[in-house]
């Protein structure tokens, strides 16, 4: 019966998250133009001042006769629903798994895999502001698959006592600020290509902050941690892991101080607040979670063990992925509901099976990999971002 409440509980936030959401974009007056209807007022706006398409001009314009795609503009890509499902069910396992590498995977997969970057770029030169929409339309899309992840991960945590509670709200104040500055000075500025290159930078980061997570000095410099962890485990291999966890010992303005499984641990707040702005604020531009800087926040700079890191993470991604989502939308930026939807399927199903089988692969190798995937995303992205034509194929 508790399986089937936490799948109940977790059903009912998915569908507020959504709702809200969906409310904001319903909300959005529509308009007809021409023979295009059902589409936001901006959107439609966008359109009417894109050249149609004719037998001189085929790339950059639209067709209005031509069969619905991507947020129902005629003669965009449609994704196939079964190759979202399924890709989606990859970007959750690796959610689940690794925890810093799923958001790329969400860009890539609409950037190449949907085709929505090369659509986009191809309005460059006849309509730049439906360039920049469409862009716009990819970060806000990563954001949902990143926030049901964060959902899942969240309760997760909170079951088995690994959430700091009060880092967390720090780390989600600081959150809120970055993640409001950001939509509201970049929404329609970014072009796919630019989108495309910066993408590719914060990807490079990514093969690094993972690297670094696997090499002998950052292992070494988180021996302080072991005990903390070598308790929690033997806990968890006895079935007792939820009776012992995060327990706050003493708590200022800037000052926190918490013990796990017997071992205390102090941070600094405010630090933690700033840390989280500056994250939120990248996370925010390139449409990803920021686990990945979160990560080594918490564990290099603040000193807390990993199982502590991951938890209070997916806490302060779920709050800077809803005000990110939220400033995008409420400025006009929708997403196409039936490719979110069937990738939030695909999401939840994939972060189900991750933790029953990550025991099965080892952590390091499984990193190296992620790293190895991460320099050829990032090399692919930044030179086709910065130089025009990418290097790799």
């Amino acid at each position: 019966m508790k399986k089937r409440y936490k799948i109940i509980l977790v059903g009912l936030l998915v569908l507020f998250f959504a709702g809200w959401v969906g409310f904001i974009h319903v909300g959005l007056a529509q308009e007809k133009v021409g023979t295009i209807s059902g589409v936001s007022q901006k959107l439609a706006k966008i359109i009417a001042e894109t050249p149609k398409c004719s037998a001189e001009l085929t790339k950059g314009c639209i067709n209005p006769d031509a069969p619905r795609g991507y947020l129902d503009i005629p003669g965009a890509p449609k994704p196939s629903y079964l190759l979202a499902f399924l890709w989606a069910l990859w970007v959750g396992w690796i959610f689940s798994t690794v925890g810093a590498f799923g958001g790329i995977m969400a860009g890539v997969g609409h950037i190449t895999v949907f085709g929505l970057g090369s659509y986009a770029k191809s309005f460059k030169d006849t309509n730049k502001a439906l360039n920049k929409f469409i862009t716009d339309t990819i970060r806000v899309s990563n954001q949902f698959l990143v926030g049901l992840s964060a959902i899942i991960s969240s309760i997760s945590y909170a079951r088995t006592k690994q959430l700091c509670l009060s880092l967390g709200i720090a780390l989600g104040v600081g959150s809120i600020i970055g993640a409001t500055i950001i939509p509201w000075v970049t929404t329609g500025k970014v072009t796919a290509k630019a989108y495309t290159g910066l993408f590719g930078l914060v990807v490079f980061l990514v093969a690094g902050f993972m690297y670094y997570g696997t090499t002998q000095r950052a292992r070494e410099k988180r021996k302080k941690t072991q005990e903390a962890a070598k308790r929690f485990q033997e806990a968890a291999r006895q079935g007792s892991a939820t009776g012992e966890g995060v327990k706050l010992v003493r708590l200022s303005l800037t000052q926190c101080t918490i013990s796990f499984y017997g071992v205390e641990f102090s941070f600094n707040l405010l630090l933690g607040a700033l840390g989280g702005l500056v994250i939120a604020a990248i996370s925010s531009l390139i449409g990803v979670g920021g686990g990945f800087l979160l990560v080594p926040l918490m564990t290099d700079i603040l000193k807390l063990p990993m199982f502590i890191a991951a938890g209070t993470s997916a806490f302060a991604v779920l709050i800077s992925m809803i005000t990110s989502i939220f400033n995008y939308m409420v400025q006009g930026v929708v997403v196409w509901w039936p490719l979110i939807g069937t990738e939030l399927a695909g999401i939840f199903v994939g972060s189900v099976i991750g933790p029953r089988t990550q025991k099965y692969i080892p952590d390091i190798w499984l990193k190296r990999l992620f790293v190895l995937l991460a320099l050829y995303v990032g090399i692919k992205y930044t030179s086709e971002g910065f130089f025009g034509k990418s290097i790799l194929p």
